[in-house]
């Protein structure tokens, strides 16, 4: 479940980078150039205002996807200590003469840690991009908006 919603929200992310952003950008730039004012302090806060809340669009739901990154492996040991409790509560029971049994129960139980592992390593190469590319294109934004008037 951890893992959709992390999946979901980098492609949301990716959707809205190639399909929302550019005309939420442009729209910002048009306001700006409608501006007459462009150089002093009230037009400045106006700038400010804008590059403000584009970064704020384009850094949404990236704290979270970091943190679902980081849940994934805990979540995944999780369910290793579990599956490791069962095992030992049928050795309990069974006794521990079947080594072979034993072995196949630790190696079923160890999957949600190599499962959480998996996901949360493929969310992190993702995270990354998505984090280098807002960055990028919020520093974009912001030398685009001119402070001198043309």
């Amino acid at each position: 479940m951890v893992t959709l919603v992390m999946w979901t929200l980098i492609f949301e992310k990716l959707i809205y980078l190639a399909k929302v952003y550019p005309d939420q950008c442009k729209a910002y730039q048009a306001t700006w150039r409608q501006r007459e004012d462009k150089e002093s302090w009230h037009a400045h806060q106006i700038r400010n205002e804008l590059i403000s809340k584009l970064t704020q669009d384009l850094r949404r739901s990236v704290p979270m996807i970091k943190s679902l990154i980081a849940l994934c492996p805990l979540l995944g040991l999780l369910g290793t200590v579990t599956g490791m409790i069962e095992v030992f509560d049928v050795l309990a029971i069974a006794g521990s003469g079947n080594a072979r049994a034993m072995a196949e129960g630790v190696s079923r139980a160890t999957i949600p840690t190599m499962a959480g592992m998996v996901a949360a390593l493929s969310g992190l190469y993702w995270a990354a991009r998505l984090t280098r590319r807002v960055e990028k294109e919020s520093r974009k934004f912001s030398d685009q908006l001119e402070l001198t008037n043309a």
